[in-house]
């Protein structure tokens, strides 16, 4: 089973360039390029993991996360931000929401599969321990 990416992201070129990279690492993606439509795909398709921008049209990441956050159904899904914003204020908003990492743009491919590696292995780990 290939697990379910979902990028939100307003730049076309990057969402394009995301989404290329995680279909040549065998995710399955969905591309959002914005918050408002982000948020309703995360909703009607449940995906594994998202990756998301925090200053975009519509909704931000922060309004997107906090949604998420406050649905028992989405409420577990592992959350990214990858963003150009990087302040420490920036970042202890993104983490008091519930993010679960805080990448800044650029990210190295690398660096990107690393930290969806990591959400993902501690996700199936918080899976695993709730079923004893």
């Amino acid at each position: 089973m290939h697990e379910k990416v979902l990028v939100i992201e307003d730049a076309p070129d990057t969402l394009t360039s995301l989404l290329d990279l995680l279909e040549s690492e065998g995710f399955q993606t969905l591309g959002a390029k914005n918050g408002l439509i982000g948020l309703q795909l995360a909703k009607e398709q449940m995906p594994d993991l998202i990756v998301s921008d925090i200053t975009m049209p519509e909704m931000n990441g922060y309004a997107v996360l906090d949604a998420l956050r406050q649905d028992p159904k989405t409420a577990e899904i592992p959350f990214i931000f990858m963003t150009g914003e990087m302040t420490n204020t920036d970042r202890r908003r993104g983490l008091e929401l519930g993010a679960d990492d805080y990448l800044t743009k650029p990210v190295m491919p690398n660096k990107l599969m690393g930290a969806i590696a990591l959400q993902l292995k501690n996700r199936d780990r918080k899976f695993k321990s709730s079923n004893y």
